[in-house]
């Protein structure tokens, strides 16, 4: 069995999708009437189930958006992922390196997540390892859809690290009893709420391999240390 495990989210750690999404979804709203402000929009869909946003939506415009809302917006932002979308900058360096065990658990249905995989050809790091909320039932910030992963990859919750972007995933990670790094790029704005919630923050790619190798370093010295006290 694997010794940690490392849990990538998917829209805004692996793939820079949610851009894409705030604009089709800004574009949609608009259609029926209800304005978005650009700096709310990506906020308001940031790690979040598409249905709770949607019925948001609905109280700002005073009335429930039609059924056709969401199966719509699916069908935009798939158009805009194949023609825009791309990998989030040097996240493909990260998983070709990592030798830890990972996979990834989002809050999106499984099929949109090997959609946008496979576009921007990351899907082979995860073909067997996507844990989806829709899947378990539970979204972020519920802790399920986390510890259902670790518990399916046979690891303990405490020997789990996340990567995360969005507020209700680092506190779905907290909750499960895991270790979050929190990805918070430049002007997003999101580092200050995301150390708030417990997450270790960090700027860019780049730094998360150092991030990692000293997180599993504290867990391997852990573990060490726990059984040298269990023998004496």
């Amino acid at each position: 069995m694997p010794d940690c495990l490392v849990i990538f989210d998917c829209d805004g750690v692996l793939v820079d999708s949610e851009t894409l999404s705030a604009q089709v979804m800004r574009a949609m709203a608009a259609e029926a009437g209800l304005t978005v402000a650009r700096e709310d929009a990506l906020p308001l869909i940031r790690g979040r189930k598409v249905a709770e946003w949607v019925a948001e939506l609905g109280e700002g415009l005073g009335r429930p958006l039609p059924d056709t809302f969401i199966p719509e917006f699916r069908r935009r932002t798939a158009v805009a992922f194949a023609a825009e979308l791309r990998a989030v900058p040097n996240v493909e360096q990260v998983l070709r390196a990592l030798a830890l065990p990972f996979c990834t658990a989002s809050s999106a249905p499984a099929e949109k997540v090997r959609l946008t995989l496979g576009l921007t050809g990351l899907l082979p790091y995860f073909e067997d390892r996507i844990y989806s909320a829709y899947d378990v039932g539970a979204w972020k910030p519920d802790p399920g859809l986390f510890r259902h992963a670790a518990a399916d990859m046979g690891v303990a919750p405490e020997r789990c690290a996340v990567v995360e972007d969005s507020l209700v995933g680092v506190q779905a990670g907290v909750a499960a009893g895991m270790t979050v790094f929190g990805y918070a790029p430049p002007g997003s704005g999101t580092d200050g709420p995301l150390r708030d919630a417990g997450a270790l923050t960090f700027a860019s790619m780049e730094r998360l391999p150092a991030l990692l190798d000293a997180w599993h370093a504290r867990m391997t010295t852990r573990r060490t240390g726990g059984g040298r006290r269990a023998a004496s």
